[in-house]
């Protein structure tokens, strides 16, 4: 996100939430651990949509 690399930021994203999903079904992370990815996966998101939202309005995309 720091070098504007918006799509390969979301691929990162989508990855980080598979591999989450993959460690919390095999019940291989607590509760706080969960709790913790939740939120780190969420602001990853929120910055990636926030960047790609101003791209669009700078008419990038």
């Amino acid at each position: 996100l720091e070098e504007e690399l918006i799509l390969p930021a979301y691929d990162y994203t989508l990855k980080c939430s598979h591999v989450f999903n993959l460690l919390d079904a095999r019940g291989a992370i607590s509760v706080q651990e969960r709790a913790r990815y939740i939120r780190r996966i969420r602001k990853l998101s929120f910055e990636v949509a926030k960047k790609y939202t101003e791209k669009l309005e700078e008419g990038v995309y």
